[in-house]
This record gives structure tokens, sequence and C-alpha cells, in this order.
């Protein structure tokens, strides 16, 4: 018999140019042998099921203030006369209560309505490319924290990047990541085939440690990459090989355990993805009503829109009997590799043990062309071009991931699950002579998920919770948004919008109250978590800078 040796296996595998994701799926602690020891991360709770999250890094650098706009303050309006957004006449901002969803039914192109659309608290606004988010907002299924940064912000794309992923900012001695250390202190890493999971080209530092390898997927429909080729009979023969290396009994020299572990979990690691269904047959998920008010393709179809809209046939109302309408896309069409991987991660959550999973969306260093020009006929200006373009691939994400948990939930419902954006910084509060920004400072978090913190209607369709933190209105009253020449929007190096929450605070939030940390290991998973200095969990002054912060945000 052929046995298949790790040294060969690996080499093999570097051959197909698969060394990356195939050595990213063994999933195994290699020195680290840790029984749970405290709190519920990856444990089922009173109701059966694990509470999960999934990650979507936004990589480089998200205009907060074209997402998340602050209508309210005229000093935004006077610093973007180009490229900021309008408010809707029929429609202010000063309004109270629900967000509008301007639904364009089967005549009008999906994203025409041209103006920003108020978020009920008074004073924000949300791009009108992020319409499929007022669904999720006006159920209380969404925070929107804005002022999001760190202590002595970095402008460069590597380094701002690391350190969101490592939770260390301007400390360049942690090399392992935030999410990789809750997997790790779960316990099950040497258990569970599937802990932390990434649809991604490489595995990102998120997920990246020494002492237990996460899985990263970069091509999800090739699951058993030992078989070449992918036939069943081949199937059969590499994993009767692995099968047959685990039962050696390898000599008791250092790292044998090692190896036997590896063999172990990767065969598991097969078996499970073998079982799961990643091909294009099967992306059949469909939302539950006529999306988007569009009766005419939903008669002719069926039911509503596909949820991942992976090829034009799949993307919104686009293909029609009448004649293909490219209007009627939900994202463009650029973004159909995103929402492969998109549906994967979901699938994994969905269909697996796995607690995380992670996709990111690159594009967003708009430095110039971030808005199309103004042309009315056209239907062109603030609203559209490539900034918009990016924020309907998030807005569409969202309702998405919050129909397929809800519709086809299996091991993971709408309510286990938290969905969280990252990006590095946020961009400049006035525009740049080419139409775009440029590196600032703080930026907008999006949550979403069936648990979380959201808006609240009152009385007489006032407002009993915002579900937007930190601009404006209810939910800002610990570091109020200041508006004018002088306020928020300028006082970071007097000429950024100054933070008031710190990530950190954001995402410990969501790993303790939502995954099952213990305070004693967010402190290991966030180094300095408990530091009084930083003021992660509780209202204060970041010593680093001086700058007061308002520690973790009530969002689950």
């Amino acid at each position: 018999m052929n046995i298949l040796s790790r040294r060969s296996f690996l080499s093999h595998a570097s051959t197909l140019g698969l060394g990356t994701a195939l050595a990213t799926l063994t999933d195994v602690p290699f020195v680290l042998q840790r029984a749970l020891a405290e709190g519920s991360i990856g444990q089922p709770g009173p109701n059966g099921r694990v509470r999960k999250l999934l990650f979507i890094f936004l990589r480089g650098a998200n205009d907060g203030l074209n997402t998340v706009a602050p209508l309210g303050d005229p000093g935004y309006a006077s610093s973007r006369p180009n490229i900021g957004l309008s408010e809707d006449p029929a429609q202010p901002v000063a309004r109270l209560g629900t967000v509008p969803f301007p639904v364009a039914g089967s005549s009008a192109g999906t994203y025409s309505h041209p103006f920003a659309l108020p978020l009920g608290n008074g004073f924000a606004a949300l791009h009108p490319s992020l319409k499929f988010l007022a669904p999720l907002y006006n159920a209380g299924h969404l925070a929107l924290v804005h002022r999001v940064g760190y202590p002595r912000q970095s402008r460069s794309h590597f380094d701002s990047q690391a350190y969101w992923e490592t939770g260390a900012p301007r400390d360049d001695r942690v090399k392992d990541g935030l999410l990789y250390r809750a997997m790790v202190e779960s316990g099950l890493a040497n258990t569970s085939p599937l802990t932390g999971v990434s649809i991604a080209s490489s595995l990102p530092l998120i997920l990246r440690g020494s002492r237990a390898a996460m899985t990263n997927l970069s091509d999800p429909t090739r699951y058993n990459l030992l078989a070449v080729p992918n036939t069943a009979a081949a199937n059969r023969k590499a994993d009767a090989a692995l099968s047959a290396a685990n039962r050696i009994a390898f000599a008791d020299k250092r790292d044998r355990e090692l190896l036997q572990l590896q063999y172990q979990n990767l065969s598991q690691t097969l078996e499970l993805f073998a079982q799961l269904r990643f091909d294009e047959a099967s992306n059949t998920f469909r939302d539950d009503v006529a999306t988007d008010g569009d009766t005419e393709w939903s008669a002719a179809n069926g039911g509503g829109y596909y949820l991942f809209p992976t090829t034009e046939e799949k993307n919104g109302g686009w293909a029609r009997t009448g004649g293909n309408r490219a209007s009627k896309y939900v994202v463009p069409t650029g973004a159909h590799d995103f929402f492969k991987n998109l549906k994967a991660a979901s699938i994994v959550l969905n269909k697996t043990d796995a607690i995380v999973s992670g996709v990111s969306i690159d594009g967003w260093d708009t430095h110039s062309g971030q808005v199309d020009s103004k042309d009315e006929q056209a239907g062109t200006g603030a609203h559209t071009g490539a900034h918009a373009g990016l924020l309907r691939r998030v807005g569409w994400s969202l309702y998405a991931l919050q129909k397929y948990f809800t519709r086809y939930a299996d091991q993971c419902r709408w309510e286990d699950l938290v969905v969280v954006t990252l990006s590095e910084f946020g961009r400049t509060t006035v525009e740049n002579s080419d139409a775009g920004t440029d590196h600032a400072e703080a930026s907008v978090m999006l949550v979403a998920g069936g648990g979380v913190k959201g808006f609240v209607p009152g009385n007489a369709g006032g407002v009993a919770r915002s579900g937007i933190l930190n601009c404006g209105g209810p939910g800002d009253e610990i570091q109020p948004w200041q508006p004018g020449a002088k306020g928020s929007l300028f006082q970071a190096g007097e000429r950024y919008l100054r933070r008031n929450t710190d990530y950190r605070s954001v995402l410990g939030r969501l790993i303790r109250n939502h995954l099952g940390a213990t305070d004693d290991q967010l402190g290991r998973i966030i180094p300095g978590y408990a530091d009084p200095a930083e003021s992660l969990r509780t209202a204060g002054i970041q010593t680093r800078d001086g700058t007061a912060v308002i520690g973790e945000p009530d969002i689950v």
C-alpha cells in the first residue's frame, strides 16, 4: 500500500498550488493540550445551540462618514460639497422613528433612490446603497457603532489591519490573531476538527497562531484536496491512505503525537467537507418575499431573489423574460466571487460545529473616484460610484444572512449569530481634489444578529432605543457628538473625526457577552483588556493619547 506521509502529502499539495489551504485544513493544536476549564465559548446554551460569529473585513479602510452620514452636523456638508450625501426633502433627517425603505418595485432600478436614509435619531442617515439594512434596523437586529478606532491611530494599511487582527494596537510583539486566541480559549481546538474558518485566498491574521491551526479554504468546492482527480475512487484511495497512516504506532519521539493528531484531524475535516454542498447547483437559497417589491420577477421565478448572487442569473432581478435589466442587480457583477465565499462561510457555520467564520471585501481605499460625477438625467452623483458599489455588497450581505439563518437554519439560527464588520481606519472628513478621501482615523462598525440590541420604537413613532451609537440623538449620551467647525468631525489632529469607542471594546463585548468568554479569558484574548489605562470595559480616558472613550457599547 502506498502510505501517504506528511512530507510527501504537503509536497504534493504544494505542487498543486494548494499548500496554504491544505496546511490550514488540519486545525490541530500541535503543542496545546488544554481541556475546557472556563467560559462557554463553543458550548451549547440552554437552548442546546452554540453561539457563533461571522466577520466581514472591509480591507482598504471604509469611509464611515458616507456609510453613516452625520447630516445633522453642518460641518459634514461644508466639508464634502461633491461627495457628501443629500438629505431627502420628503424624509428629512430630523424625523424620528424607523428607517424608510425605498422599495423599487418591478419598474424602478434597485438603487434609484438618490437620498440618504434618515436613521430616525434626528441626526444621522444611512447611505442609500445600504437600503437593505433598513428591515434589519427596524427589527432591532442591527447596531451601528460610529467613531470607532484605537489610540495613536496608524494610517498604514498593513500596520492597522494587523493591529485590528491581533487586538494589540501599536504592539508589534503580538503575532497571533484575536479570534485565534478566542478559539484556543474555547478548549475545543484539540478535539474539534473545525473551530475557526475563513474563506479567502489565504488565512487572515485574525485566525492565525502558532499553537493551533485554523482552517482556510480558497476554493470550498474542492473539499477533498487529496484526490487527483477528484473522483469517488480516487477519494476512497486517498482517504484509506490517511486512515492507514493514523493507525501507525509512531515511535515515542518529539512531535510524533503532533503528527498523529494532524492525520486524525485532517481526515475528520475532509469527511466533514465531503458532506457539504458548496457547488453552484446547490445555490438555491431564496428570499421568502417578493424582494424589493419586485412582484413581476417573483411571479415569473416562483419566489424572491437569490440570497447569494453568485451569477448574473442569480443577481437580483436582472434576468427578466422581457429583457435583462442591469438596473435590477442587487450587487455589482464583480461581487459574485465574494458571495461564493460568503455562501461557503455561512454553510460552514450552519452545517458544522465551527464557531467563527470570516470573509473579506477588498477595494475600500477610495482616494479617487469615490463617487460618480453629478448628472441628474443619468441618475449619478454622490449616491453612486465605487464606494456605493462596495456598500451594496455589505447591505445585501447582512440582509441575505438574516434570511439564510432564518429560513435555512440548521446548527445556527439568526438569534445564535452575530455578524460584525471590521476596517482598519476611517477616511478624511474633508474630501480631496480627486472626488475621494484619504487615510484618517475613526470609522463605523456594523453589528447584526437576532440577539443584537438595536432600535426599539417608542410611543407615537418615536424612539425608545436607537440602533445608532455615537452619531447624535438617543444612544449618544456618554460622549455626545459635537457639531460645527470645531466639533467631532475635526477633533483628531484638528482635521479628522475623533474616536470615542475603541474597536477592542466592541469585539470584547461580543466575545464575552455573545460567544461566552469569562473576564479572565477576555484578558488573555485581548491584551490589556483589564488595564484601567486602556478604558476598554468602562468609560474613561485612554492614557496613550488622552482621548475620552465610552468603554463597551451596549450592543449584545
